[in-house]
């Protein structure tokens, strides 16, 4: 699986199958804010939504920024990987 970071519509993506599922995130000074992650149900369960996490998680390490999570799904995967996030 790809993840694309499209930076213009300040989400990560990925298709599959023709369906599109996101992340969407906010750059917001030092923080990547996540805001919603959007997975159709024909990939649930397949780990789509753990990727878009990891991806965005990968991507905040690399610019050196904290993570903030307004996305229940998100919250909850960040939580169980050790992943300490910023309120905001």
């Amino acid at each position: 699986m790809t993840i694309v970071d499209n930076v213009s519509q300040n989400r990560f993506e990925t298709t599959m199958e023709g369906h599109l599922a996101t992340l969407i995130y906010e750059r917001s000074g030092d923080a990547l804010v996540i805001q919603h992650t959007l997975v159709p149900d024909a990939l649930g369960g397949r780990g789509v939504g753990s990727a878009l996490v990891s991806a965005a998680v990968d991507a905040a390490r690399a610019e050196k920024r904290s993570i903030v999570s307004h996305c229940s799904f998100a919250t909850v995967w960040l939580k169980r990987h050790g992943i300490e996030t910023r309120s905001g």
